[in-house]
């Protein structure tokens, strides 16, 4: 039985998931769905690239992701179904697909969208349940869309790397408050080149030491550690990280403050300090 992922920025307060999922169970009937979250911060490119990238690694090959994020960032004429090292992936043409690739996929068609039809979500959730239909039932993803199509490029948002520091952006932070930033291990180790260093951040916050588990300190202390998905991790154990260090990822009332803060995305940072 295929499996089918969904990664959306909706949310659960309507009615959108159930009939997203209506709408698929019409279409293809014997998917298994499985969700990954509906709760991606609007317009937050980078942390939907870490959610989905984390997530889709993990799932076995002809594993199908539908990702309903900023559908609508402009007018669409199609939407991207793509195949990358065995996984198939639907979303919009909005950069999203190389920030959670980091690169060009491997394969990649347009599907083109009904300019008699209304675009909303639940219209684009049925061009994709057809496209992922005809897969599964034996067509190459070139015969199910265009694939001359050129897709909108974003790249993924990549530490500051420096001969004594790497410095890293807060992209997510997770139900436990605990702040994740966009270091990976290997990136740390490659600029680390067996030093010592010091993490700091806001408040002149340091830590020294790279845990293996939040119990490796003591309860209501600080820690860093490289979480499942392979990406420095501040936290407290047993404890709020984000809220008691007074760290944030991306706000959404930042985009509020200006018309020029409404083209960008605001991140804190967390630099690590070689010595």
């Amino acid at each position: 039985m295929p499996l089918l992922t969904l990664t959306s920025d909706i949310g659960q307060q309507d009615f959108l998931i159930g009939a997203v999922k209506g709408q698929l169970l019409q279409t293809i009937p014997g998917f298994t769905l499985i969700d990954i979250t509906h709760n991606i911060s609007p317009f937050n490119y980078p942390q939907a690239a870490y959610v989905c990238r984390s997530a889709i690694k993990n799932f076995p090959a002809g594993t199908f992701h539908l990702i309903l994020v900023n559908l609508f960032d402009e007018r669409p004429e199609h939407m991207l179904l793509a195949e990358h090292h065995g996984q198939f992936i639907g979303c919009a043409d909005n950069g999203l697909l190389t920030m959670i690739l980091e690169e060009i996929p491997q394969k990649v068609v347009s599907l083109s969208l009904d300019k008699t039809q209304q675009k909303n979500t639940i219209y684009c959730t049925t061009v994709f349940a057809r496209a992922f239909s005809e897969l599964q039932n034996g067509k190459t993803i070139e015969e199910t869309g265009d694939a001359g199509i050129s897709i909108h490029v974003k790249n993924p948002l990549r530490p500051m790397l420096g001969n004594d520091f790497i410095e890293g952006q807060i992209i997510f932070i997770d139900n436990f408050e605990n702040v994740i930033v966009n270091i990976s291990k290997d990136e740390f180790e490659e600029q680390r080149k067996g030093r010592s260093f010091k993490i700091i951040f806001k408040r002149d916050e340091v830590i020294d030491r790279i845990s293996e588990t939040y119990a490796d300190v003591n309860e209501g202390e600080k820690l860093a550690l490289f979480n499942s998905a392979g990406h420095l991790e501040i936290a407290i154990n047993k404890g709020n990280a984000a809220g008691l260090l007074g760290l944030q990822s991306f706000a959404e009332k930042q985009l509020q403050q200006s018309q020029y803060m409404n083209s960008r995305l605001f991140y804190q940072t967390v630099k690590v300090f070689f010595e």
